[in-house]
């Protein structure tokens, strides 16, 4: 508690305006008294901070978003599976890691249409659906191919380089939505892949597995360049990563 103290006037001016001790928000750099009342007679907005409720943002959430997050789910299961494949060598862990790619497509697919649905697009859905797909369809396929045995040096460069054009894919879908959707609920056409479609190569991986061909049998076959080694199967995340982030490549959304 304490009479405030105002830079520009004198100690009975500021007796006038301020007549009674108030309680006093103290910020950083300086304190404000605050009286509700005078507020109100003064025509002064009243501004009431509220303490926030527990799980404040999980309340906030909408269908679509929830749906969004079943799709990171499915990437990050993904992952797992790959994971537990190289532990355990059981193909029914590996067909297991590829099945989650088109589940995650699935729940990607149906996010946009619930939230245009009802109307409930937003900032952060937008963002929660590219921090959702880099993992779907990232990181998953790329930990698959490095189970499926794409371990050499190169093999890690280039997979590296598949995901960061996934990253960057995204994030140029963020800032140019706007502008690419011309005012529309959605935008017109896609610049360079979109990033589900590395779910192909999810099958390529799933199909290979299925012909025993992972390992040593991969197709194509392995080069050794250099210090590394590099498996021509590799070369289809290149492909894929470059086409992600081709500016002249444009794709008309369905």
């Amino acid at each position: 508690m304490g009479r405030a103290a105002i830079p520009f006037l004198n100690d009975q001016e500021s007796a006038i305006i301020f007549p009674v001790e108030w309680p006093m928000i103290k910020t950083g750099r300086a304190s404000f008294p605050v009286n509700h009342a005078a507020e109100s007679r003064l025509g002064f907005p009243t501004v009431s901070v509220l303490p926030p409720k527990h799980f404040s943002m999980l309340r906030e959430f909408h269908l679509a978003d929830v749906l969004t997050l079943g799709n990171a789910a499915c990437g990050l299961a993904g992952v797992f599976f790959a994971m537990q494949y190289m532990s355990s060598g059981s193909l029914a862990h590996f067909f297991a890691a590829a099945a989650f790619s088109p589940a995650a497509l699935l729940f990607d697919w149906f996010d946009g249409r619930v939230a245009r649905w009802r109307h409930q697009q937003s900032v952060l859905g937008r963002e929660l659906d590219s921090l959702a797909d880099i993992i779907s369809f990232g990181v998953a396929p790329a930990a698959l191919a490095f189970a499926a045995g794409l371990r050499g040096g190169w093999d890690w460069i280039a997979l590296t380089y598949f995901v960061c054009c996934g990253v960057s894919r995204l994030a140029r879908y963020n800032v140019t939505a706007e502008r690419l959707s011309a005012g529309h609920d959605k935008v017109a056409y896609f610049e360079g892949t979109p990033i589900p479609t590395t779910a192909l190569l999810t099958g390529v991986l799933a199909w290979a597995a299925w012909q025993d061909r992972l390992g040593e049998h991969l197709y194509g076959g392995l080069w050794t360049i250099g210090p590394g080694d590099l498996h021509a199967l590799s070369l289809l995340f290149v492909l894929s990563g470059t086409l992600m982030i081709s500016k002249t490549l444009h794709i008309p959304k369905l």
